[in-house]
């Protein structure tokens, strides 16, 4: 496979491909450290500063939302979450939204020059309400996309959780290609391509990883003797989230997927805690904004001009 010669030479086939029209806004690569913990890593789009900041969800990574920056037509900032994409691992492996919650909001404040509408998938949308809670004057709306507190935001089909419980480690990225494919992951050969691309690195030993801190720490997890604790298991990652949300001063919209982690009984109980929050359904599963990102780019749009 021919790989791409840098991140974001995949940007033009993809606004192709999703039918944005126009000319491609810049963006740019940005790292701070985050108060000792190592790089907090971004991507800025756009010359005008940041209207909107994404967080994406466990196992993903910036990229995610590239589409749907280029659909929006605004100027965006999206981080990757400690221990994923360009981001550092954290040393103590904790990645619970509260935990990250500080680091995420002061590059916020590095990289933005005022109020964000706050968009969130999955642990992304966990860690924006920690945000929204910890520093109400960096959000100006919050958006939240599939996710409630309480739901495992590492959660997922099992052919998932089998696929990065594999190999921690591959011989080149076609492997990791093929792999994907034959758990049924990433859609076509060239989307797999892609995301191996945009979520993979070489080690100096020319030896290919994940990105994320989570496919390491899912292989570790099974290594564990039966009965012995695990650090920072999945689903304290959701440790806080009603008391975060119930803090946040900024309108709050839940966007959840029909086929998503999100069911119907979870959206009532997030209308009964947030009863202030507004709460649609999208024709999609749980990562919106790789299924319709286009539609989802659009409905930011207008809640960010509101």
């Amino acid at each position: 496979m021919t790989y791409a010669p840098d991140e974001f030479s995949f940007l033009a086939e993809q606004a192709r491909d999703a039918g944005v029209e126009g000319s491609l806004p810049r963006v740019r690569r940005l790292t701070t450290e985050a108060a000792g913990r190592g790089a907090i890593s971004a991507l800025a789009w756009g010359d005008a500063p940041p209207a909107i900041t994404l967080l994406h969800g466990a196992g993903l990574n910036a990229h995610t939302w590239d589409v749907t920056v280029l659909a929006s037509g605004m100027p965006a900032l999206a981080i990757d979450l400690p221990g994923h994409g360009d981001s550092a691992w954290r040393a103590d492996a904790d990645y619970r939204a509260r935990v990250i919650a500080p680091d995420v909001a002061a590059a916020i404040e590095t990289w933005t020059e005022g109020p964000q509408l706050l968009v969130g998938h999955s642990l992304g949308g966990l860690t924006a309400a920690a945000v929204a809670a910890l520093r109400p004057d960096l959000v100006s709306r919050l958006v939240i996309i599939d996710i409630t507190p309480g739901i495992d935001p590492a959660a997922g089909p099992s052919q998932i959780r089998r696929f990065f419980a594999g190999p921690t480690d591959f011989a080149s990225r076609d492997d990791l290609v093929e792999r994907a494919l034959a758990f049924g992951l990433g859609g076509s050969r060239r989307a797999a391509e892609r995301g191996v691309f945009l979520n993979s690195r070489v080690r100096p030993d020319g030896r290919v990883e994940w990105k994320h801190h989570f496919a390491h720490l899912a292989a570790a997890a099974l290594a564990v003797p039966s009965g012995a604790a695990v650090q920072a298991p999945a689903p304290a990652l959701s440790e806080g989230g009603w008391d975060d949300l119930a803090a946040t001063t900024a309108p709050v919209t839940l966007l959840r997927g029909e086929r998503g982690y999100v069911t119907p009984e979870d959206a009532r109980e997030f209308a009964r805690r947030v009863p202030t929050a507004s709460i649609e359904t999208l024709p999609a599963g749980h990562n919106v904004q790789e299924e319709m990102p286009g539609a989802l780019g659009a409905r930011i749009r207008t809640l960010a001009t509101a």
